[in-house]
């Protein structure tokens, strides 16, 4: 543990900074006299500072290996694993901690002779976007921070806007980003996605803004990082072995000799991690590679004419240069294709620029060029563009001697248009009843099968690849890439020859809008092989998309369904005077017709400059949806598809709720049997106005969700005991019932408890509806009490609570709704107006609560308060 200053220790008490150390490396440095290049950890949501020990631990065993030539010193920052993707109040004092640990840090290296003027920063989930928001602090000097790595953060936007700080906290960062993006121009940030199974926070979330003043920034997905090829989890991500290594071997490719820190220069380091990250050639990374080298050695020299050639060579003892003309292909082929088995971190391949008739005498090294595959052992390719190459004679291939291991190289010339086929994908809406298929009688050793038609993200495509050979003879394994041009989120399979092999087809981000090119499925082939290619969509695979980009505003949609029942509860005691059954009434008035038409218009009318002004004038949000469109990440049907799933999941809270209530009504009616029940008919009491007084205290000085659960469970017992006494007096009036005999004063009674009964359960079939809608006030604040709860030791009152006020409103409606019964209501002179108000309010829920989750309570709240006014007028 690091020792803060007493003034940064007292104004954060529960944060703590950490520096990161094991064995020798950590007795060494227990007197903080550290001399290594700094790293500094930031968890994210929860998250644990010893999640750092996955870099430090890899970072101390390379430095080992290289006798400590160059070291890291990993810190970490303790958030005490605050819930700060559910409550974004402590946001901002987050990142002003971390102003505070990156000042102590460089402090530590003070007087030191290579002492850091910069750290670089590797931020998990939140803690990425926490670094981030250091640049819009106002004290903060952007020269101290020259590296940002951040894994699976949600950089877009937040994954459940639960409260306004969040959303706000968001915005001002993304603002400042693209605003200020010229201050940047010295910072590398790179962005690494877990990919599909990353089920918290979707790739498409984790992508940077684009930054159109400078090219410092990279965003890619773990399954396209080359020697990592594989999707993550939220979590595993931080530990994931291939990953981590790729990342310590750019750091330590980072490094400047002559300051022995992370250099100072932006296009290095874009170099650095586009070599690590994007494209690997199986090269060491060198800064300024050699454009010239002469072909020494005494080798063999084999001129090879033909246009398609292998070559295994097995405890090989001279080596060999193989020299392929161009002037006799030019003509005939577009490019060259070349695979390399021998991993090794030497050149392979060169272009020959200087020659006689028997030896290359000056050659530039195409090495560079070359990309890794995950084969069995993996393997090297390089395609080559003839016509990018007008200056070259020849193209050499080095085979060096080799002892106890066979390695393969293979190349060939080809015409692009000979190795490209178009596939269009199928509709939509064909459900995987048809399909598109192509069949590939391959010659040759790559072929691409371009995907027509598929841009958008909740298309979703199964594809299914079966390999048929001719020979039985042992191939090479194929590799099947689903490349996607636009983004780095390409996905590698690798599959034994011959096979049936399955490919999930999906995208995390749409296709730009000045973006023409088509995503290519690449098959790295074995010749002499027959390749079936059969494309169908998978409709789970669209539902899946479906949850993916949309699981987060589920919430508002059920919340719609149950505030349109409660406005035709209202309406049948307007009509017959009775409440209607909850799922008897969702049935009847939950249409999407009566909510999505209008939100579908308005977002037609912003595409005119006349109505945005209107709009605007009144002061009105953005539309959701519209803001949704923009984002290439919504489709009129998906509405309609979740508001279904929000009918049918407020259909069984609604059946849980009555269940439940009778259950424990029923429980409770067995074990205690009243003879007396004292009904209190008064709304309003000196009892209860001291009920609201304590609850609006504990609202003021501790934490608002805390008043609205207390006030919650109370209006449930209180639900529970109405459930009771119907039950009881429903009991009663049976055994009168059957004593009765032809007694007319027994007969008015009876039918006095009759109404009494239908009375009571009218009213508790409207409390249980009510309940229903305030769970889910209670759900979309819980966040904020939990977070109140764990820091509880150290501040009794939360701030800033997102819901104080809205909590003291709800204490005062419940109170007075508790003991509020339908015959009030049907009296009032408001409920016409009452009845009607949810139907606006569900539409304005979902116009502007799909990305603004902390807006729901608000409109829960207006209709309350308006029947409360009802019980009252």
């Amino acid at each position: 543990k690091i020792k803060l200053p007493k003034k940064t220790a007292r104004r954060y008490p529960v944060y703590e900074l950490y520096l990161y150390g094991e064995g020798n490396y950590a007795e060494e440095n227990k007197n903080l006299l550290l001399t290594g290049i700094p790293v500094l950890f930031l968890p994210g949501n929860a998250g644990s500072y010893k999640q750092v020990r996955s870099l430090g631990s890899i970072a101390l065993r390379k430095a080992e290996d290289d006798d400590f030539k160059y070291h890291f010193n990993f810190f970490s920052v303790n958030f005490n694993e605050e819930l700060v993707a559910l409550y974004g109040g402590s946001l901002q004092q987050q990142t002003k901690f971390v102003h505070e640990c990156i000042k102590v840090i460089l402090k530590l290296y003070k007087d030191r002779e290579f002492a850091p003027t910069s750290v670089a920063i590797v931020g998990h989930s939140m803690g990425g976007l926490v670094a981030r928001a250091l640049l819009t602090l106002k004290n903060f000097k952007p020269e101290l921070i020259n590296l940002l790595i951040t894994q699976a953060t949600p950089h877009v936007a937040p994954v459940m806007p639960l409260d306004k700080y969040l959303t706000d906290f968001y915005t001002a960062v993304n603002n400042h980003w693209i605003l200020k993006a010229q201050d940047l121009r010295n910072l590398t940030t790179l962005s690494v996605a877990g990919g599909f199974r990353d089920y918290q926070v979707r790739s498409g979330l984790a992508f940077l803004p684009r930054l159109s003043q400078h090219d410092s920034a990279l965003s890619v997905v773990s399954s396209a990082v080359p020697r990592t090829w594989a999707s993550t989890d939220h979590l595993s991500i931080v530990w994931c072995k291939e990953l981590i290594l790729a990342t310590i071997r750019a750091f330590f490719d980072l490094i400047d000799e002559n300051t022995r820190q992370i250099t100072e220069d932006p296009k290095r380091r874009m170099a650095v991690l586009n070599h690590h990250f994007v494209r690997h050639p199986a090269k060491l990374f060198e800064e300024n590679p050699e454009a010239f080298t002469e072909l020494t050695g005494t080798f063999v020299w084999v001129t090879v004419k033909a246009s398609k050639w292998t070559y295994s060579f097995y405890n090989d003892s001279d080596g060999k240069y193989f020299m392929f003309p161009l002037a006799s292909h030019r003509k005939s082929y577009s490019h060259l294709y070349c695979e390399n088995s021998m991993l090794d971190t030497s050149s392979w391949i060169y272009g020959c620029i200087n020659s006689n008739s028997s030896m290359c005498l000056e050659a530039t090294d195409l090495s560079w060029k070359a990309e890794l595959l995950p084969t069995t052992k993996a393997s090297i390719v390089v395609i080559l563009k003839l016509q990018d190459y007008a200056s070259l004679s020849h193209v050499v291939i080095q085979a060096p001697p080799t002892v106890g291991n066979k390695y393969t190289l293979d190349c060939e010339f080809f015409q692009e248009d000979s190795r490209t086929v178009q596939l269009p994908v199928t509709h939509l809406f064909s459900f995987g009843l048809s399909s598109s298929k192509i069949l590939l009688n391959s010659t040759g050793l790559l072929y691409n099968v371009q995907l027509q038609h598929f841009n958008q993200i909740y298309q979703a495509f199964k594809i299914y690849i079966e390999s048929h050979c001719q020979s039985l003879k042992e191939r090479k394994p194929s590799v099947y890439r689903l490349h996607i041009p636009w983004s780095h989120e390409d996905s590698l399979i690798v599959a034994k020859v011959p096979s049936f092999t399955e490919i999930s087809a999906k995208l995390h981000a749409a296709q730009p809008e000045n973006d023409n090119r088509f995503p290519e499925l690449n098959i790295y082939s074995s010749s002499d092989c027959q390749y079936e290619v059969i494309l169908k969509t998978s409709l789970v695979q669209i539902l899946g998309q479906i949850i993916r980009f949309h699981a987060g505003v589920l919430p508002v949609y059920v919340v719609s369904n149950i505030l349109l029942t409660y406005g035709g509860q209202l309406s049948s005691l307007i009509s017959t005077g009775q409440c209607s059954d909850f799922s008897l009434e969702l049935v009847r008035t939950a249409k999407p017709y009566k909510v999505e038409p209008l939100i579908s218009i308005v977002v037609f009318l912003q595409r005119f400059q006349w109505f945005r002004a209107v709009w605007e004038s009144l002061s009105l949000p953005d539309v959701d949806a519209a803001v949704l469109s923009s984002q290439d990440t919504w489709f009129p049907l998906v509405s309609l598809i979740l508001f279904l799933f929000g009918t049918g999941i407020a259909y069984w809270s609604g059946v849980f709720f009555s269940t439940s209530l009778r259950l424990i009504s029923s429980l409770w009616l067995t074990l205690i049997r009243p003879t007396i029940h004292r009904k209190d008919n008064k709304l309003i009491t000196p009892r209860k106005l001291c009920g609201i007084l304590s609850l609006a205290v504990v609202s003021w000085t501790t934490c608002g969700a805390l008043a609205v659960f207390v006030i919650y469970l109370r209006y449930l017992f209180k639900d529970s005991d109405g459930s009771k006494e119907t039950s009881r007096n429903s009991s009663i009036h049976t055994v009168k019932n059957q004593s009765s005999t032809d007694n007319t004063s027994k007969a008015t009674q009876s039918l006095s408890n009759s109404a009494t009964i239908a009375e009571a359960v009218n009213s508790l079939k409207m409390h249980v509806t009510i309940l229903n809608l305030f769970t889910w006030i209670v759900l979309l604040n819980l966040p904020s009490l939990i977070y109140w709860s764990k820091s509880l030791r150290y501040n009794v009152r939360l701030d800033p609570d997102p819901c104080r006020c809205t909590a003291i409103i709800l204490v005062c409606i419940l109170e007075i709704l508790m003991n509020s019964s339908t015959s009030e209501v049907k009296s009032s002179k408001l409920l016409k107006i009452a009845a009607k108000v949810p139907l606006p309010l569900s539409v304005a829920m979902l116009a502007f609560g799909r990305m603004h989750l902390y807006r729901v309570p608000h409109f829960l709240t207006s209709s309350l308060l308006l029947h409360v006014l009802c019980c009252i007028v």
